[in-house]
Parts: C-alpha cells; sequence; structure tokens
C-alpha cells in the first residue's frame, strides 16, 4: 500500500506542478490574464506540499525522483492540452525516466 499511496502523491504532485506551470504559461505567454497566472501560481504551491506527504524523508531523494515523473508527466501533459505527439524517443526516454524513479523510490534498503 505504501508504493500505491507514494504513486497516487506523484501523481498529484505532477498535475499540480505541470498544470500549475501551464496555467502561468496559458496566463502570460498566451495572454488569458491574470486570474490563469494566479490559478497557476496556487497549484504550484500545492505541489510544494504534495510533494512533503512522501513517506521517504530525504528531501533530495522524494525530488530527484519526482523529476523523472515531472518528464513523462510533461510529455502526457502536452498530448492531452497541447495536441504534442511524442516520438519512439520521447517514449523511450521517459520511459527510462520511470525506470530511475522506481529504482530510486522502490529499491530494497539495508
Amino acid at each position: 500500500m505504501t508504493v500505491l499511496r507514494s504513486i497516487l502523491l506523484f501523481a498529484l504532485a505532477a498535475l499540480l506542478e505541470i498544470g500549475g506551470a501551464w496555467l502561468v504559461w496559458q496566463g502570460v505567454r498566451e495572454h488569458r490574464g491574470l486570474l490563469w497566472a494566479g490559478l497557476g501560481v496556487l497549484a504550484l504551491g500545492g505541489y510544494g506540499f504534495v510533494a512533503t506527504f512522501q513517506t521517504d524523508p530525504h528531501f533530495g531523494r522524494v525530488l530527484a525522483a519526482y523529476g523523472g515523473v515531472f518528464v513523462a508527466g510533461s510529455l502526457l501533459w502536452g498530448v492531452v492540452a497541447d495536441g504534442f505527439r511524442p516520438d519512439r524517443w520521447d517514449l523511450v526516454g521517459a520511459g527510462l525516466c520511470l525506470i530511475g524513479v522506481a529504482v530510486i523510490m522502490y529499491a530494497p534498503r539495508t
């Protein structure tokens, strides 16, 4: 159950961080206004809190592992929100990142 909880927290963190950055992008780059950018800032703040709920006590480990989730999640966000089509190398890279996440977070430690 701990691994499932951790994966769900990573997914929520990705939704908040990537979604927040996308909202800021929309507000500023796409001229949608300060409301969009402000909502993005709130989502980004929420991401910071979600990361603290991981059970591993090491900030560096959690954030390093989250980096791999961010890579894969960003590509997925691009597909869903912007019509981006990743090529095979994008998918291979994302897969390698997720393997790295699994090793960093879930490898047995003594």
